[in-house]
């Protein structure tokens, strides 16, 4: 098993290049993931800041691409913000999509892989360039067959919906019909966000409309994150637990589905961390660090100790049923971990 990375724009002042983490890594890594300047995507935008514009990013980012073009590195071109606005299906944003890959074609060679979170989008990539890969955001929450039928025309590959991550047999079932059907399937392993998060839809679109809501008077003093505020309580420690994410000491379970698993990566803290935990499938610390988002402070002064997992871990959360309200085991395991740092 490879990895999907997500690129790291870097801004000096001490920060290791994200090139050197990859060009270290190289072995391990099918695919560099990442955005365009200041276009929306599914997380902040690249090259500018509340109104501040980092000019010098645009020609590091092209730097930065060809590095990794010349190490055989593919390149997945991100168009997964959750909203654009008036824009959603205009000839502009049209017409932008196709300047955006016609240029890379000329920087770079162009790219494998375009994902996004948008039917248009995907329409656009198919129409003007056949031979790119269009692959499904996994923002879009795809976790069923008919769920890949529908949209089956636009999309070449898809990433799995984050809540079936510690479900082996719908897993199983989606690879089968993405195998027979010539789809590609893939999965994000160290997704930190709630499963089923009431929020997600709104904190999306957030994230797609950053530029203009950072340049806005907001409501003070509020974090309009539902995550945050659950986790303010302790009692809702052992939800952290029930999400998403896997264990670096578990993907074996999954060689047999994901040749290339996706590592969030692009607003890590600690990007080489997270890549060398999984490379090498082993973690001594926090396990809340590998993880994007990860509510380490949260839990401050507090770590949950990655190597107290009990040996029936993966076995018991990936056969349970969901029904977190009916069970205490991830309370008993919640207790086992917590360490004081």
């Amino acid at each position: 098993m490879q990895f999907a990375v997500g690129y790291q724009l870097c801004e000096g002042d001490g920060e290791e290049p994200f090139l050197d983490i990859v060009r270290e890594y190289r072995s391990h890594i099918a695919e560099v993931y990442f955005p365009w300047g200041d276009l929306p995507s599914g997380r902040s935008p690249l090259t500018s800041r509340r109104g501040y514009v980092d000019w010098g990013a645009q020609a590091r980012l092209e730097d930065d691409l060809c590095a990794f073009r010349a190490m055989g590195i593919r390149l997945d071109l991100l168009f997964n913000a959750n909203c654009y606005g008036g824009r959603a299906i205009s000839a502009q944003l049209e017409a932008q999509i196709v300047s955006v890959l016609d240029y890379l074609g000329e920087v770079v060679d162009g790219v494998e892989t375009v994902t996004t979170t948008s039917p248009a989008v995907a329409r656009t990539v198919k129409r003007y360039y056949p031979r790119v890969e269009v692959r499904a955001s996994i923002n879009m929450r795809i976790g069923t067959i008919k769920g890949m039928e529908y949209v089956a025309g636009l999309f070449d590959s898809y990433y799995v919906q984050r809540e079936l991550n510690r479900d082996l047999e719908a897993i199983a079932e989606l690879k089968r019909w993405t195998d027979a059907n010539g789809k590609g399937l893939y999965l994000l392993a160290n997704s930190g966000c709630l499963s089923h998060c009431s929020g997600q839809t709104f904190h999306d679109n957030l994230v797609a409309h950053e530029q203009e809501i950072s340049e806005t008077q907001n409501i003070p003093d509020w974090n309009p994150h539902v995550c945050w505020h659950y986790f303010r309580d302790r009692a809702h420690w052992p939800t952290v637990l029930q999400n998403s994410w896997i264990r670096p000491e578990d993907l074996h379970h999954y060689d047999a589905f994901f040749p290339v698993m996706k590592l969030a990566t692009r607003m890590h803290a600690r990007p080489r961390m997270v890549l060398h935990a999984y490379a090498t499938r082993r973690h001594y610390g926090n396990i809340l660090d590998l993880l994007e988002p990860g509510f380490a402070p949260a839990f401050a002064p507090e770590i949950l100790d990655n190597t107290r997992f009990p040996t029936d871990w993966f076995a018991r959360t990936s056969t349970c049923d969901r029904r977190c309200d009916r069970c205490d085991y991830c309370t008993g395991v919640l207790t086992r971990l917590l360490e004081r740092a």
